[in-house]
């Protein structure tokens, strides 16, 4: 693969994972509401902290701009789910 590649993908990557986390967030949240016990959101909540932690620090290793590329995917994809959602201003 060449490194001109690498950005894009990465900020591909970084849209997928946000829609991961943020729909994890999104489902957090519902069981909260709901009442159901401590244990499902705290592990959705320590999953998804984990799996963004382990990937943005094996991204990181890459260098800055494929760091900067993957967050900007993750960014919009923040801007996505809060206008699909409903919740942008």
């Amino acid at each position: 693969m060449t490194r001109a590649l690498l950005p894009p993908l990465l900020a591909l990557s970084g849209f997928g994972l946000g829609l991961l986390y943020f729909l994890a967030i999104r489902r957090t949240a519902g069981l909260i509401a709901g009442r159901g016990g401590w244990a499902a959101p705290a592990l959705l909540t320590l999953g998804r902290l984990a799996s963004a932690l382990l990937i943005f620090g094996a991204i990181a290793r890459c260098g800055a701009a494929p760091l900067l590329a993957a967050f900007l995917g993750f960014l919009a994809a923040r801007a996505v789910t809060r206008r699909r959602w409903g919740t942008a201003p």
